[in-house]
């Protein structure tokens, strides 16, 4: 591994830190506060990319170069997948319920069933989902399209091929992968539709929370053709019109969503859509150029790194240990609108939260099969 990547994988583990600080703030708000979003300051802003940014970073991470796409090949990673997404996350959900609820545990369990966020445990058996969806992807087009150079800076090949044909090579791919990922905006964008799509209203959609893959699968497929085609899209970064563009998209986008209302009917959920995505690319953007900051010998670099590679042990655990802190919630909304207050005061208990999930998962890593059991590794 050269130096470049090994920085780019220190810092896009340092950026799946924050993002874990982001959904233990947003459920510190939620559930500790008792906000919502018709009355909290922070969390209409923090929903716009505290997900998308988690589902990239998944989709990123899942890109092989050099993984041969087959049926034989794969069968061990969606075994492995079936361990780590499924068993922990039914393990925890038992608990929370058991320990959390009011209701008597069969009570619980159904309602947990019924709902399509699960008690909160749906990230995991929802990117079980996008990792099947996007294994059978791959095997599809591993059959269907040429290989692509896998080495950096072998440009010689791909020119010969495009030479042969407009549709051959790296172009055919790219062809390929923006497809797959207008099909899933467009998909995303059915949910919006009610009038004339109501498919995803039927209860089966709920109960497999495949709704939540459609809404955003579409983010796991962007992090994955940004990782696929890195040398193209850092040239993107580092323009000098690209992040004043969606900066500005980003705060046209807000406004829009928070204060003039302009938009109407099928129109409603475009600049939201937009701002996802522009806020989305301004943290990878941000992380990427300092990456320097958030390096493994410097403190904060180590500490979000640490909290990077464990994230799925912190979502497991933080809904258990998030404190219930109403009357935060009712001063909050007091004093509305009141952003900087709002989200100060759920980082604040974000991250003591969060480091108690550190050290309960430490403490069960003590045994190794334990760890791997609880925590899938």
């Amino acid at each position: 591994m050269n130096n470049e990547l090994k920085k780019r994988i220190e810092w896009l583990d340092a950026m799946r830190g924050f993002t874990m600080l982001l959904v233990v703030a947003y459920h510190v708000a939620q559930f500790g506060f008792g906000e919502n979003e018709k009355t909290s300051a922070a969390l209409p802003f923090l929903v716009l990319f505290r997900m998308p940014l988690f589902f990239f970073v998944s989709g990123f991470l899942a890109y092989k170069a050099r993984f041969v796409w087959n049926i034989r090949n794969t069968l061990p990673l969606i075994g492995k997948k079936l361990h780590v997404q499924i068993i922990p996350a039914v393990i925890f959900l038992c608990i929370f319920i058991t320990f959390k609820t009011n209701s008597t545990f069969w009570d619980g369990l159904m309602n947990a069933l019924k709902s399509p966020t699960k008690s909160g445990y749906w990230f995991t058996w929802v990117l079980l989902q996008m990792f099947l969806i996007y294994y059978a992807i791959s095997i599809v087009a591993h059959k269907t399209l040429p290989d692509p150079p896998v080495m950096e800076g072998d440009i010689n090949s791909e020119m010969e091929e495009q030479k042969k044909s407009p549709m051959t090579g790296r172009f055919r791919g790219v062809c390929f992968w923006i497809t797959i990922w207008l099909l899933s905006i467009a998909a995303y964008e059915t949910l919006y539709l009610p009038k004339v799509f109501k498919y995803h209203q039927e209860p089966i959609y709920s109960y497999t929370s495949f709704v939540q893959t459609i809404r955003f699968m579409q983010f796991f497929l962007l992090g994955n053709i940004v990782h696929r085609y890195w040398d193209r899209v850092q040239k993107i970064f580092d323009s000098v019109w690209f992040f004043p563009l969606i900066a500005t998209l980003a705060v046209v986008c807000c406004a829009d969503i928070f204060k003039w209302h302009t938009l109407k009917f099928a129109l409603t959920n475009l600049p939201r859509t937009v701002a996802m995505y522009a806020l989305l690319l301004m943290v990878v953007m941000f992380f990427r150029h300092c990456q320097s900051w958030f390096r493994q010998e410097r403190p904060l670099g180590k500490v979000m790194q640490y909290a990077g590679v464990r994230t799925l042990d912190i979502y497991l655990l933080h809904f258990l240990l998030i404190p219930s802190l109403p009357f935060v919630g009712t001063w909050l909304n007091a004093h509305h609108p009141n952003f900087l207050l709002d989200i100060f005061c759920s980082i604040t208990v974000a991250i003591p939260v969060l480091a108690f999930c550190l050290l309960i998962s430490q403490i069960m890593h003590t045994s190794k099969p334990l760890g791997k059991f609880l925590f899938g590794k």
